[in-house]
């Protein structure tokens, strides 16, 4: 999970709220969340565990939540995670000790003043 939480941490969470988010999705427990993140959780688990199980009522659960091209985003993104997973997990990639995102994290938008 290192390079999640440097994701979560890069996305503005601060540490104590990485550490709720990771045990809440480690956990399995996934009630708390939105009704398309667990969509998109049980089909990156599904992806993951049986890849040759996924169909089309799968992707057809994550175009009822998401519409069309963000299902695709849903999908691409976990194929990509997947794959990056195995090949890491193949070579015996150690991940990296600081989370190398550090400082990167996006400022927060400001609304303009109005009349400016």
């Amino acid at each position: 999970m290192g390079h999640c939480e440097m994701l979560l941490a890069v996305a503005g969470l601060d540490a104590k709220a990485v550490s709720e988010r990771t045990q809440r999705l480690a956990g399995g427990d996934w009630s708390s969340f939105p009704a398309g993140d667990r969509a998109a959780f049980a089909f990156a688990r599904k992806q993951a565990r049986t890849p040759a199980a996924v169909n089309g009522e799968d992707v057809q659960g994550l175009v009822q939540h998401f519409g069309t091209a963000r299902a695709l985003d849903v999908i691409w993104w976990t194929c990509r995670c997947h794959y990056m997973t195995r090949v890491a997990d193949g070579f015996q990639l150690p991940l990296e000790r600081d989370n190398v995102f550090a400082g990167a994290a996006p400022t927060p938008h400001k609304e303009p003043v109005k009349g400016r």
